[in-house]
């Protein structure tokens, strides 16, 4: 009979991702960079909508108001805990990668529909510096992300 011991968890330290995802830790590395780029992305993408429901008077249209402010804190809650860099969160880090891509590209969706039509009774004009800045972040967001996910998948 073989015996299997336990260790205990004050002895051993958690590996990093480059060490978990990659051999030779490349892949590991890359798969860290894109998930902390992608953390960033969706950081400002949170971060413009903070402050356009602040200072651009989102806060006194009626539903996107809202939504700003709620586009602000899922952004914030998935950006920071994706930069939480510890191996015992990778499957936690998985979730928060998809649920960054949806916030990024829900955002975005919402945008381009409200360019074309009312959308909760609101319809935005324009491409002004703050619209731009969410689009580009919108768009890292969910390629470094994505390409963070096919890593983790192929590691």
């Amino acid at each position: 009979m073989s015996q299997l011991r336990e260790r205990s968890t004050y002895s051993t330290r958690p590996l990093p991702d480059e060490a978990v995802l990659g051999e030779d830790g490349r892949a590991g590395a890359t798969a860290s960079v894109l998930r902390s780029l992608g953390a960033v992305a969706v950081l400002v993408v949170g971060a413009v909508h903070l402050q356009q429901y602040l200072g651009a008077g989102f806060d006194s249209v009626h539903v996107i108001g809202k939504l700003f402010l709620l586009n602000f804190v899922g952004a914030t809650v998935i950006g920071l805990g994706l930069l939480v860099p510890v191996a015992r969160l990778r499957s936690l880090h998985a979730l928060l990668a998809i649920g960054g891509i949806g916030l990024a590209g829900t955002s975005f969706v919402f945008l381009f529909v409200s360019e074309h039509m009312s959308l909760f009774g609101f319809q935005e004009h324009g491409y002004r510096a703050a619209i731009v800045v969410a689009l580009v972040a919108e768009a890292i967001a969910v390629v470094a992300l994505s390409a963070y996910l096919v890593i983790r998948r192929r590691g």
